[in-house]
């Protein structure tokens, strides 16, 4: 079944304008646009706006593939990308005008524009979404998903998700990653009202939004939990709050018990999860029950899906049918799909003896500090274990230097430089420890390490 015939069968589902207060059924969002019948690629520049909302439901019940785009990315970038891809239509109210493009009135409210020229770009029938993998900047690298892809990965979160009818989720991750997307696509599927924001979770705003409406559920990484934490969000219940959501990396053992403890006094729940763009989202889920017992594993594979750790690397492989159809760099990539249920995550894995599992790094985040092995991520992890709690960033400087960099004006040199000594046996002359006020993020809330780098 399509996913867009999933969304329309749900008949609770709505759209709530955060900005007008308006309420809009599903029903409202049915074909109505005027949008050709034909194959070729859509690009929408995608905010949490009911605007991009009506669009994206538009086209997902069209032929087109659709691709989603930060509205943030660069103007000569969308450029590039528009010259590369050649897409039929866009979306993106950010520009007035589009050089080979005619704009027009598609629908209440909403203007297109669309390419004078046909389409002439091969797309394979199975590719329906088309993902960046590079954020705000970087390559126009795509990940190709079907719409099998997506309905198969949706089905397996709805198997331990307890999504109701009576929900209110709110968009407070970017739907144009996948796991703000996943959170998009199962809410329309299972849920009840969907609160259509661009508000941010550290703005009074948003949380005027949540209470007003009921919000039952909020999505997360780590950095956004950290940040709830300083603002001080699990000392009070918060009455609508139902179940919490996080992936993009692991949580300090700290913050853990904070989570642990609030759930536990005001009945929520936290739910742990791991995936990728490639796998259409997620791979796998910790069970609440569990946070406090496994704190630091990602539980069990999800449903129809499993896992195998390579015995020589280490690294963990994901099988199911929510593995993506290759990667696009350009036009003529679009005219393949290759199907297949096997994917190299490049995260390194162990499996304890009851069959959790547990990321303890990416292959390409190891350092060999004069000619010992050094996984950065653990490295990472124990300091923020030890030190409590606080952001840890590591990067290595030609396997020669190991650099942190923490948030904690308070702490000294010496007490990071011990903890590695003492726990990983590291020379304290192999190591840069540095304060600084704030760490940069990726657009979806990720470590930005290559502007980190930058730094050393």
């Amino acid at each position: 079944m399509k996913l867009y015939d999933l969304i329309q069968g749900n008949n609770k589902l709505s759209f709530i304008d955060a900005l007008s207060g308006d309420i809009r059924p599903v029903s409202d969002f049915h074909r109505s646009l005027e949008i050709d019948d034909l194959r070729g690629i859509v690009f929408i520049y995608c905010d949490n706006l009911i605007g991009s909302i009506e669009v994206l439901l538009n086209f997902l019940d069209s032929r087109f593939a659709v691709s989603l785009l930060s509205p943030q990315l660069n103007e000569q970038f969308k450029e590039e990308l528009e010259q590369r891809y050649q897409p039929y239509y866009v979306y993106d109210p950010e520009r007035a005008g589009l050089r080979g493009f005619d704009s027009y009135t598609a629908g209440n409210n909403i203007t297109l524009f669309r390419n004078r020229l046909k389409p002439d770009v091969l797309i394979h029938e199975d590719i329906k979404l088309l993902l960046s993998t590079s954020g705000t900047t970087g390559s126009p690298k795509f990940v190709k998903l079907s719409n099998e892809n997506l309905v198969q990965n949706a089905y397996s979160i709805l198997d331990y998700m307890p999504i109701t009818d009576e929900d209110v989720a709110p968009l407070n991750v970017p739907i144009i990653f996948v796991y703000g997307l996943s959170i998009f696509t199962t809410n329309c599927i299972a849920g009840g009202k969907i609160l259509c924001t661009n508000r941010d979770v550290l703005q009074k705003a948003f949380w005027d939004d949540f209470n007003h409406y009921g919000c039952s559920t909020i999505g997360g990484v780590p950095y956004v939990y950290e940040m709830l934490h300083r603002i001080g969000f699990f000392r009070k219940d918060c009455a609508s709050l139902r179940y919490m959501t996080q992936t993009g990396g692991l949580l300090n053992h700290a913050l853990i018990k904070v989570i642990a403890a609030y759930t536990d006094t005001y009945n929520k729940q936290f739910f742990t999860q791991y995936g990728q763009t490639e796998a259409a989202g997620r791979m796998a889920y910790l069970h609440p029950s569990d946070l406090l017992k496994k704190a630091t594993s990602i539980g069990f594979p999800i449903k129809n899906g499993r896992f195998e750790i390579d015995g020589s690397t280490g690294e963990l492989i994901y099988y199911g049918p929510n593995v993506f159809g290759g990667y696009a760099n350009e036009s003529k990539d679009l005219a393949y799909f290759h199907h297949t249920n096997k994917l190299y995550t490049g995260d390194i894995a162990r499996e304890d003896e009851e069959g959790y599992y547990y990321i303890t790094g990416r292959i390409k985040r190891i350092m060999k500090l004069y000619g010992t092995r050094i996984n950065l991520d653990e490295v990472e992890l124990i300091l923020k274990n030890e030190l409590g709690g606080q952001t840890f960033v590591c990067v290595g400087i030609e396997d020669k230097v190991l650099s942190i960099f923490h948030l904690d004006e308070q702490l000294s040199e010496e007490a990071v430089k011990n903890v590695l000594r003492d726990k990983m046996n590291l020379h304290p002359g192999s190591l840069q420890v540095k304060y600084v006020a704030s760490i940069p993020l990726t657009p979806n809330g990720k470590v930005d390490y290559t502007s980190v780098a930058v730094w050393v």
